[in-house]
């Protein structure tokens, strides 16, 4: 019997002024890029706030989502996502010219950067 696409949950959060919403990435505790996944909702609240939103996605759309921004590993229940160490602030400084957005990165997701926390027992999902 065919199984259907494994779905999972997948935290987001909403761009400010536009009506889209993006996934939210992280860094893994080596520093390498990856997206988050849970297999439950409930494991997404464990790690990041019942007030986290999430949308649930199938692993092709979210590796679609990731794959322009150079991600191809998926970590899969972290036990606790953290904010990033030393927050960046997106405005730019005074003087500062601002860069030129495609619409690609309009469409595509933008990175929201925090650090995971994994047991070694906890695999990575490589595409």
């Amino acid at each position: 019997m065919d199984e259907g696409p494994r779905i999972y949950a997948v935290p987001v959060r909403d761009l400010p002024g536009r009506m889209v919403r993006t996934v939210r990435t992280g860094r893994s505790p080596q520093g390498q890029r990856v997206g988050i996944a849970f297999t439950r909702a409930d494991l997404l609240v464990a790690a990041m706030g019942a007030e986290q939103p999430w949308e649930e996605l199938c692993e092709s759309a979210l590796r679609g989502m990731l794959r322009p921004l150079g991600i191809d590993v998926i970590q899969v229940d972290p036990l606790l996502v953290a904010p990033p160490l030393h927050p960046v602030d997106p405005a730019p400084r005074p003087g500062q010219a601002r860069t030129k957005r495609t619409a690609s990165a309009i469409t595509w997701p933008s990175v929201s950067s925090v650090r995971i926390s994994t047991l070694p027992s906890v695999p990575a999902v490589n595409g």
